[in-house]
């Protein structure tokens, strides 16, 4: 009797302890999270490496930012600005004309 509620303390103990099998998947969990985030990170790195890199060697990306970005234009060019227009409401289709009476027949 002893040894069985020894063995079942070890059971419980393993998979809930400290160092359990719960803990243990917990801790696999967190891992592949943190795996994934510093991923992301490293990827947005590179490319924020990237642009300050064309940034400082691409006259044509700082071209394209302040166009983008800060709306200037070279001068001489001219600028249009399009408003959005909305579309004019849909024409109702003309009705259809009122059957008339036929004629009575001739005699």
């Amino acid at each position: 009797m002893l040894l069985l509620f020894v063995a079942s303390i070890i059971i419980v103990d393993t998979l809930v302890g400290d160092r359990g099998l719960l803990a243990m998947l917990r801790a696999r969990k967190t891992y592949d999270e943190l795996t994934l985030a510093v991923a992301r990170q490293r990827a947005e790195n590179a490319h924020l490496r990237e642009e300050a890199r064309r940034l400082r060697e691409d006259p044509a990306a700082i071209e394209e930012i302040a166009r983008r970005d800060l709306g200037l234009i070279r001068p001489g060019e001219k600028v249009f600005i399009v408003k959005d227009v909305a579309p004019p409401s849909p024409i109702p289709p003309p009705a259809a004309p009122s059957p008339r009476p036929l004629p009575p027949p001739a005699r």
